[in-house]
């Protein structure tokens, strides 16, 4: 295993690349794990234990997510003054205790209400101290010369690892709940109403609480015993001035422009997020009325997480072979990376045929794409970059904002001759092929390989070093109002014909890309 380990991380895609970025791109999978694990379950939770309907729980929900979003920027502001890794420290803790207070079994009353708003709070603050300056420590490791040409590929190495965590998340949510379940004699159903079936489900939610917890937990290890890995790029410009440590200083208008320029792409960006995120409303919306969800043939097996998962890794030992030094290094990751995909078909063949998916299963193959196709965007961009053709990070995001209306015209593709969901009413027209959707799907990870961790590595290079923690909020703030912005086609979904809503967010995608690319010049000498 040692031997295929070293034949994995000397490919190009892993060369260059500082042992910290590793270290915290593991402990961030462990976190982001935990919190898809409790993201996939929430509403759902909330339902069972409250009796809410769609509307209270959906609001819940999203305030939440918009909270979680919005802390950065407080947690950001902290950071500059006292320290990312203190902060990241910190905002473990309190993450750790937020989701213990939500595993807690509490009465389905007020107080258990209060008690979830008390584990939620905890939640968010702790993410707000956690993510944002996590991936500032990973960009300060890159103001060293050394490594300064490896940003933007560090940075898709460290999305990718975010996406490990978010791919098994749902499926382990399910199973919990599932298991549980079973060791209460009750099979999942979604219509049965009956008390005593639905204490059990929400007990078994709560369980999916504490394996955040767990997560965490892991997440902290990783990042305590390789701190030595990373413990000099945890310096702010406040403390580097202090020690009389080098960093690079910029004029009140070099400061300003840097910010306006920041501030500009923030903007734009907010839009994508507002269409990216339809995967657990609009898209999960059309999967339930007008995808049919019993699959036959070969498409199973994106219905298989554990296949999806041998698949993705696959393509890292094919990489490895294909760059492999040595013919017994090559051939060893050959015989790999069959096994692998050996195992993924015997896990296929072993699926009912048809398979019955559920409209959440949809949700994986987001993850998944990003796991699978990073280094191949990687590989694209480094070969480009080696001709002399490097695409800048803003370049990136105008090309993944039209990218991003392709996919959604994809969708409105496999819709002009569906019943709009206002003239179908409750009903559903199950007659479209689920690789419609899967398209779909595969077509926006490619706009969001384009734009997220490019936007994420731009922020870490142009931010001003004493507001590095603040801009890094800022990008968060972005996210989270886009996200926060993502519900209104789900409000639409019953009021407008369903072209009319796919339009409105192709018009958004293209709009945000003529923006940035009409900025793209202004952009570059506002950050020289």
């Amino acid at each position: 295993m040692r031997q295929i380990y070293n034949c994995l991380i000397n490919r190009d895609m892993f060369e260059g690349q500082p042992k910290g970025l590793y270290a915290l791109a593991l402990a961030n999978t462990g976190e982001r794990f935990g919190y898809y694990t409790m993201l996939a379950i929430f509403a759902l939770f909330m339902q069972a234990k409250f009796g809410w309907d769609e509307a209270q729980a959906g609001q819940v929900y999203a305030i939440f997510l918009a909270v979680v979003y919005f802390a950065p920027l407080v947690g950001g502001w902290v950071a500059d003054k006292i320290g990312y890794g203190k902060c990241v420290v910190v905002g473990m803790i309190v993450m750790f205790l937020g989701y213990l207070v939500l595993a807690v079994p509490t009465p389905a009353n007020t107080a258990g209400e209060w008690a979830m708003y008390a584990g939620l709070a905890g939640v968010s603050l702790g993410t707000g101290l956690f993510k944002g300056n996590l991936q500032v420590l990973i960009g300060n490791l890159y103001d060293d010369p050394r490594y300064q040409s490896r940003r933007d590929s560090a940075f898709s190495l460290f999305y990718m690892a975010i996406n490990i965590g978010a791919m098994f998340a749902p499926s382990m949510a399910k199973w919990i709940t599932n298991q549980h379940l079973a060791g209460k004699g009750f099979v999942y159903d979604a219509a049965n109403q009956d008390p005593a079936y639905l204490e059990a489900l929400y007990s078994g939610y709560g369980l999916c609480f504490g394996v955040a917890c767990i997560s965490l937990v892991l997440s902290a290890i990783i990042y305590f015993s390789c701190r030595n890995w990373f413990k000099h790029a945890d310096v702010t410009a406040k403390q580097a001035k202090v020690a009389n440590t080098e960093m690079v200083e910029l004029t009140p208008k070099q400061t300003r422009d840097r910010i306006l320029a920041l501030l500009l792409v923030f903007a734009v960006v907010i839009f994508f997020w507002m269409a990216f995120h339809q995967n657990g409303s609009a898209l999960t919306f059309f999967a339930k009325r007008y995808t049919d969800l019993s699959v036959t043939g070969p498409m199973r097996i994106g219905f298989n997480i554990f296949s999806l998962a041998l698949i993705a890794l696959s393509v890292y030992t094919g990489f490895g072979a294909v760059g492999a030094k040595t013919s017994k290094n090559r051939s060893l990751l050959w015989c790999v990376t069959l096994v692998l995909l050996g195992c993924a078909y015997a896990l296929y063949r072993g699926m009912s045929d048809p398979t019955n998916a559920q409209p959440s299963d949809f949700q994986q193959f987001n993850p998944f794409f990003v796991v699978a196709l990073t280094p191949f965007s990687m590989l694209f961009f480094d070969t480009l970059a080696k001709k002399g053709k490097e695409v800048s990070a803003p370049a990136r995001i105008a090309w993944g904002m039209l990218v991003a209306g392709l996919g959604f015209a994809v969708i409105s593709l496999a819709s002009v001759s569906l019943t709009s969901p206002m003239d179908l009413g409750e009903g559903t027209q199950s007659i479209l092929s689920p690789g419609w959707l899967i398209s779909t799907y595969f077509t926006l990870t490619l706009a969001e390989l384009l734009l997220s961790p490019m936007g994420i590595s731009f922020v870490t290079k142009v931010a001003p070093p004493k507001y590095k923690g603040l801009m890094m909020g800022g990008w968060f703030v972005a996210t989270a109002i886009g996200n926060y912005l993502s519900s209104i086609p789900s409000q639409l979904w019953n009021k407008i014909p369903l072209m009319q809503n796919w339009g409105i967010l192709i018009a958004l995608c293209l709009f945000s890309a003529v923006a940035m690319f009409a900025l793209l010049k202004k952009l570059k000498v506002m950050t020289a």
